[in-house]
């Protein structure tokens, strides 16, 4: 059976894959970090998800396997999985989601039903994991440019997706200003 822990303690420091030992707070594993816990979180957005939106869980999980892979691009030299494809595909249904909801003429108070409340924290941790994931590139190592158009379009698609959520459980979106 495999272990999954030591018994010696790390002393705050983590073996990247290349064998090199860096302090937890190292700019990459803060990036890897940021992108686990969104990933992490849209494991539970699907355990939310009611009948109503249970359709969502195949794209949510699509996510979920493009951020493995994401992370994989940053860690792993020569691993370049995610492409303008993939950004390409998110823009594709931004679109097809958008043409099903109302246009909206003001800007929206994150919030709705449990998936939908659920998508829009999604969306504000891929913009974290976007900002911590720049500032890695700024930084320390050098990234290919498909990351970020991939992490920006993301957290668009998350938004699509939270009011897609909120409008099949019939929520009303609220405008940010009172009226």
């Amino acid at each position: 059976m495999l272990k999954i822990y030591t018994k010696v303690g790390d002393h705050g420091k983590t073996k990247q894959v290349t064998g090199k030992m860096v302090p937890k707070y190292d700019l990459q594993i803060e990036a890897l970090g940021a992108l686990d816990e969104l990933d992490s979180y849209l494991g539970y957005v699907v355990s939310v998800l009611s009948p109503k939106s249970a359709e969502l869980a195949p794209a949510i999980q699509t996510v979920q396997r493009n951020l493995y892979e994401l992370q994989a691009d940053i860690t792993v030299k020569r691993h370049h999985n995610i492409t303008f494809d993939d950004t390409k595909q998110l823009e594709s249904e931004i679109d097809r989601i958008m043409d099903k909801l109302p246009a909206i003429k003001a800007f929206i108070l994150p919030g709705g039903n449990q998936a939908g409340a659920s998508l829009q924290y999604a969306r504000a941790l891929a913009r974290r994991a976007e900002r911590m994931v720049i500032e890695l590139n700024d930084k320390q190592q050098p990234l290919n440019d498909e990351i970020f158009e991939y992490l920006n379009r993301l957290s668009d698609y998350l938004f699509a997706l939270a009011r897609y959520a909120n409008f099949l459980e019939g929520y009303q979106e609220v405008e940010s200003k009172m009226k």
